[in-house]
């Protein structure tokens, strides 16, 4: 015999209490968030808190510029010489090429992966504005650069004075090197971030960066060795460096504290020149800052 239906009420769902209660605590803010992005930036330029390969070509350029200067301080220790056989911002000068280098690598890093991986917006999404990414993002790129060039500074200046070397001289040396490495670690990297922002790829961000930056120097120096030494020609010749932000910064560096010798010397050429030049400098960190706020300003 057929069962009659059930028709008793359909169980309409339990709510059950799983202690979910609201976040009371303090808000950082922007400040905080801004502070961890450029931490966070700092640490990636150098591959700290990414894979182990990504800590292998900015650990090799450290050592790069740096066992060199230990090299320079036991030389001239074991000879009992009375000073270094490098001047401070000679020695950056010479090793300009294995921090474009860091500088090409490591650029594309901060900026092509986020855009590549679109998580530019989820930035936005938190407190930060798109000038703190920018302002952080830059800061951290200059920060690392001059990380890069102050460790085999200290490693000549601490030398120099364990020693026994003139303590003055030294340190008016190693003034003119903070001051170059302050000048490296903004006008190339301006460019170089300028140039990481404006593709995804960190491949052609690399190659972007490396070839401006090789190409630029490499058209400079040719320029000043096929000039007269001691011609006026030699003086006008001093003037290509503008176009490459590694000789610009040599040859302001080199006229302002009157450093350097020889024909192949970088200068800029007179009070004239040094006023341009330092202009141009500005020009260019302050254009590139510019031209990043803009790059992200639709985001």
């Amino acid at each position: 015999m057929p069962q009659p239906p059930d028709t008793r009420p359909a169980d309409t769902g339990v709510i059950h209490d799983i202690g979910y209660r609201g976040y009371t605590g303090p808000r950082l803010g922007r400040a905080y968030a801004t502070r961890s992005l450029f931490t966070q930036s700092l640490r990636a330029a150098y591959g700290l808190g990414r894979s182990g390969k990504s800590k292998v070509l900015p650990m090799l350029v450290l050592g790069v510029v740096t066992v060199p200067a230990v090299i320079f301080v036991a030389i001239a220790v074991s000879l009992h010489r009375e000073e270094l056989p490098t001047e401070y911002t000679g020695y950056l000068s010479n090793l300009s090429l294995v921090i474009s280098i860091f500088l090409a690598s490591q650029a594309p890093v901060l900026l092509s992966r986020d855009l590549r991986y679109n998580t530019v917006p989820l930035y936005f999404s938190r407190p930060i504005t798109r000038t703190d990414y920018v302002r952080a993002k830059f800061a951290a790129m200059a920060c690392a650069q001059l990380l890069l060039m102050v460790a085999p500074l200290l490693v000549l200046y601490v030398g120099a004075l364990l020693g026994g070397m003139d303590f003055a001289h030294n340190t008016g040396q190693f003034l003119y090197g903070l001051a170059a490495a302050v000048l490296y670690a903004l006008v190339p990297t301006s460019v170089a971030l300028v140039i990481a922002a404006s593709t995804p790829r960190r491949g052609f961000g690399v190659a972007a960066i490396m070839g401006y930056l090789a190409v630029s120097s490499t058209v400079a120096a040719i320029a000043v060795g096929l000039s007269t030494p001691g011609s006026a020609r030699a003086d006008t010749a001093q003037w290509a460096a503008l176009i490459s932000p590694n000789g610009l910064v040599d040859a302001l560096v080199n006229e302002a504290f009157d450093l350097g010798a020889g024909f192949d010397r970088r200068h800029a050429p007179g009070g004239l020149g040094l006023l341009v030049f330092a202009l141009v400098a500005a020009l260019m960190v302050v254009g590139a800052y510019r031209l990043l706020l803009r790059r992200y300003r639709n985001f």
